[in-house]
Parts: C-alpha cells; structure tokens; sequence
C-alpha cells in the first residue's frame, strides 16, 4: 500500500521531465534565432543594395513618352550589368541620366549608335540613309525633322517611342554611353502588363 503513492509521484516527475525537455529546447532556439536575426537582416540589407547597385533596379514610369510600349504607372525591371557583357544596340530600351540633369533619370529607346547617321524627316527615322523599322511607335504624325548627323564616338542617339511628347536627343544631343543606367527588359506591375520589352 505505501508503494502505491509514491510510484504515483514518479510516474507525475517523469510525465513533468518529459513535457518541459521540448519547451527547453525550443526556448534555446528561439534564443538561438534571436541571436542570428540581426546577422540574417543585415547580410538581407546588404545583398539587395549589391544586387540594385550592381545587377537589377526596379524603375518608375512617370511621363507618355514611351507610349505605346510604357504607360505611365508602369513598373520596369532594369538590367544594370548587361552593357559590361555587351555592346548598347538599336532598339533597347535604356534608363539613363539625361545631360544637364542629375537629378532624375529618362526611358528612351536607342535608335542609333557611335559611327552611324541619323535623320528624322517626314515622321519617319532614317539611319545611314535606310528607314528604320519601328512598329513600337506611337501612330501619331511628328512633323519635326532632325539631321542627318552623325552619333560620335561612345554616344547614342535616343529617341522616346511617342516621338511628338517626347524629350530625348532631338533637344539635349546624342547621349554618353556612361549616362547609361541600365537596359530595360521587363514590365513587372501592373500585373495584367507583365511582359517583356522588345
């Protein structure tokens, strides 16, 4: 009989031992967790401005300018690394900080590049003499001619795709190629405009 309350007592110790050990461990985790948070939240910090300084930079469209292709509202992802890889090309769409304005950075679409002619009579872009192909443009008739003049050495020439409402090399001149930002390649908001640029 006197067995009987204290087996009782080692059964309640052990069923007692055996529910705190997962609440300790757990509490060492979660203090474990703690302790690395500001090493995980501030290696997160650092690898997204690496990856905005360096690789990829989401832009805001605020201006017509490139419309058809970009409506204000829009959201691009820039590619920020590819001109390391590569040379600028007719037809990309770039981000670049315009000439006498440091302060704020222009979408534009290169049509032309160092060492070729540019001409823009009748609405039409002609390079080298040849009408450039250009189904992203705005339909809308530009009676403003230009040229011919010839891109200089490591500059382009950048025209907006809503040729009459638009800023670009017509009035501030051929662009350096070390004003280029990066090269547009993808909408990414709003969501029923998600698509890449060509």
């Amino acid at each position: 009989m006197s067995d009987k309350p204290a087996e009782k007592e080692d059964i309640k110790e052990i069923n007692n031992n055996t529910l705190s050990e997962p609440t300790d461990e757990k509490r060492g985790e979660l203090i474990a967790f703690l302790k690395e948070l500001p090493i995980l939240i501030i290696t997160a910090v650092i690898l997204a401005w690496l990856i905005k300084a360096f690789v990829l930079q989401p832009f805001y469209i605020p201006s017509g300018s490139m419309e058809p292709t970009l409506y204000p509202g829009d959201r691009v992802l820039v590619n920020k690394f590819i001109y390391r890889l590569q040379e600028p090309k007719g037809g990309d769409v770039i981000v670049f900080v315009p000439p006498g304005d440091t302060n704020r950075d222009f979408i534009k679409r290169i049509v032309a590049v160092q060492g070729q002619e540019v001409e823009v009579k009748t609405g039409k872009v002609y390079i080298n003499g040849k009408a450039r192909f250009e189904p992203y443009t705005m339909s809308s008739y530009d009676s403003n001619n230009f040229g011919p003049e010839r891109v200089p050495l490591n500059n382009l020439f950048v025209m907006g795709d809503n040729r009459p409402n638009s800023q670009d090399s017509r009035v501030f001149g051929p662009l350096s190629k070390n004003s280029v930002v990066g090269k547009a390649f993808m909408i990414y908001w709003p969501p029923q405009r998600i698509r890449f640029l060509k």
